[in-house]
């Protein structure tokens, strides 16, 4: 009997891929040039100090002063890194900053005008625009480059403290910077509550409501080593190779579990159908994983205490 081999499937992902992060690369464009900047808030990371740049020398454009700043972190990146975690990053960048420039135009806001109101809305509906784009971005493996770069390479460097410590750090000088410039305390306040939102709005989008839920892979495939190898290297996750029995012809096999991140969930099965396209995987949702990497509650249910691992990660805004 003939094994039937799917065919383009690859294509399509590279497709979803590329509308995913168009669309998550235009929220977060929308939530720069329509509410924070013309608001003179600068919601952290690289594009906020381009939004305090562009107060001060307003022919420079934001989305374009994101790209520039961004170049010295990616050669950075690509040293330490390499090409193939940046490749998508500089795609989104270059893409994201187009996108904000053009929300900016003058013919583009005589139709499209930014709002120019109560700060308090802008950083709630703008931190939910920015999150929600963000989300899609990281959603499909990539990122607005800026501090996730930078904190990921000082993760290396420093692994006791966490991405999220490291991009935090970022947007607290972004802040206090944002507050000398603009001679206002309350702008640098509001910038705050967009990133508080944003991130949230990451949270619930990536994570679901619940922050702890996590996603446990079982994969039927002959290619096990392969597999495996596949998911230690390139997602830096952990395994558990489990010994099974066909219930048809009643043959040993080998089947692998492996807990995840829920948007990690993209990158494997991804990477699983190029070694084994006729990999038969199984994706359930745990309500709660603990342990190395996965974040944890005390008994006592108090606050949440992240487990420091190689793959820990903050999707923070950058």
């Amino acid at each position: 009997m003939k094994k039937k081999i799917r065919v383009g499937v690859p294509d399509k992902l590279v497709f979803m891929d590329v509308i995913v992060i168009l669309a998550g690369s235009l929220l977060y464009a929308v939530s720069i040039s329509m509410f924070s900047a013309p608001n003179n808030i600068a919601p952290g990371g690289i594009v906020g100090i381009s939004t305090v740049v562009n107060y001060l020398v307003p022919f420079l454009p934001i989305g374009m002063l994101t790209f520039v700043l961004n170049i010295p972190i990616f050669i950075w990146g690509w040293i330490e890194l390499g090409w193939k975690y940046l490749s998508r990053s500089v795609i989104t960048v270059a893409l994201s900053s187009v996108l904000i420039d053009f929300f900016a135009l003058d013919f583009v806001t005589a139709f499209f005008k930014p709002y120019q109101g109560d700060a308090m809305l802008v950083s709630i509906f703008g931190g939910i625009l920015s999150g929600a784009g963000l989300a899609l971005i990281f959603w499909r493996g990539s990122s607005t480059g800026g501090t996730d770069i930078v904190s990921r390479i000082m993760h290396e460097k420093m692994p006791h403290v966490s991405m999220g410590n490291f991009i935090m750090i970022v947007d607290v000088c972004v802040i206090a910077l944002s507050a000398v410039v603009y001679k206002n305390m309350d702008r640098a306040l509001y910038a705050l509550i967009f990133i508080f939102v944003s991130t949230r709005v990451i949270d619930m989008v990536l994570y679901g409501m619940s922050r702890n839920n996590g996603k446990l892979l079982f994969i039927v495939t002959a290619e096990y080593d392969k597999v495996s190898g596949e998911i230690l290297t390139k997602i830096d996750r952990g395994v558990t190779l489990l010994n099974a029995e066909g219930g048809f012809k009643r043959d040993d096999k080998r089947v692998i579990m492996c807990a995840l991140r829920p948007q990690q969930v993209h990158k494997a099965t991804t990477l699983i159908k190029k070694v084994d396209p006729e990999a038969f995987i199984i994706i359930t949702t745990a309500n709660a994983i603990r342990g190395r990497g996965f974040p944890a509650y005390d008994d006592e249910g108090g606050e949440k205490v992240y487990v420091n691992s190689p793959d820990s990660e903050s999707p923070e805004n950058s």
